[in-house]
């Protein structure tokens, strides 16, 4: 049975860099697992991706040597089965503000008598090249567990959150820390304010032994995220990737012309 590389970086203390799957193309899919990128997430959270696509997409990810996770929808056992059982080898589950949610995610990812995962399916065996009694087996050593912060109040419940067992990473949506910073009747969060909370985050941490991450747009971005010490990062989308050339392109060949707006992820 095939071992998960990410999960021995982040053991490792060595920084891993990955993107994020909007499209749900196969094609595409199959180019960027290819490229380098130590893994590949798949969002279902905010993209219009089926089950069949998530499906086939962690599939040509793992053919290809590189690790496929899945964004679920929503931290719930239900969910977290489906793309697991899919061939997911983890997963990046969003919104986690509480212990509470993160026991149950925990959970849910792993199979008794440490979790609560069910028993069944081939198709994720396949991926990782073997049959499912051993698949079965293995499985809660390998699995990849991702939490990720996006409130004030998951920050505020950090280092609870980050010491339980079977929490590999942490992974901040800076968009949405931003926005759930906000208060009624006061400014923008500046951006000294939302460094504050993201340093918080690595020290949380740092002091806890658990690896923590971002979603950057650029590779001057991650770097500088890597420097700071976060370890799962992710650069871009391939929808952004595809919208930054196209743009680039456009702008070469009609330099007077009206440029639209780039997709952020």
């Amino acid at each position: 049975m095939r071992t998960n590389p990410v999960k021995r970086k982040l053991r490792e203390g060595k920084p891993s860099f990955g993107t994020w799957l909007s499209l749900g193309d196969l094609y595409a899919t199959r180019v960027l697992a290819r490229s380098g990128f130590d893994w590949l997430t798949v969002d279902l959270e905010h993209s219009a991706i089926d089950w069949a696509q998530a499906a086939t997409n962690f599939a040509a990810i793992a053919d290809a040597g590189c690790v496929p996770l899945a964004r679920v929808p929503e931290g719930n056992h239900y969910l977290i089965k489906r793309v697991l059982d899919a061939g997911a080898w983890g997963i990046v589950a969003p919104m986690v503000d509480t212990v509470e949610q993160a026991k149950s995610i925990i959970a849910a990812c792993k199979y008794p008598p440490i979790g609560n995962r069910s028993i069944g399916g081939g198709m994720h065996a396949m991926n990782f090249g073997t049959e499912p009694a051993e698949y079965y087996q293995k499985w809660n050593d390998e699995v990849l567990v991702i939490l990720q912060t996006e409130s004030p109040l998951g920050v505020a419940n950090a280092e609870a959150i980050y010491s339980l067992p079977g929490c590999d990473a942490i992974f901040v949506g800076p968009n949405d820390l931003r926005w759930q910073m906000k208060k009624l009747n006061e400014p923008e969060p500046t951006d000294a304010e939302f460094e504050a909370m993201l340093d918080r985050v690595v020290a949380a941490g740092k002091k806890v032994g658990c690896p923590t991450g971002m979603h950057t747009m650029d590779p001057q971005s991650a770097l500088k995220r890597a420097a700071q010490g976060m370890q799962f990062i992710a650069v871009g989308s391939d929808l952004r990737f595809m919208t930054l050339k196209a743009a680039e392109t456009i702008k070469a060949i009609n330099p007077e012309g009206t440029q639209k707006e780039l997709a952020k992820y």
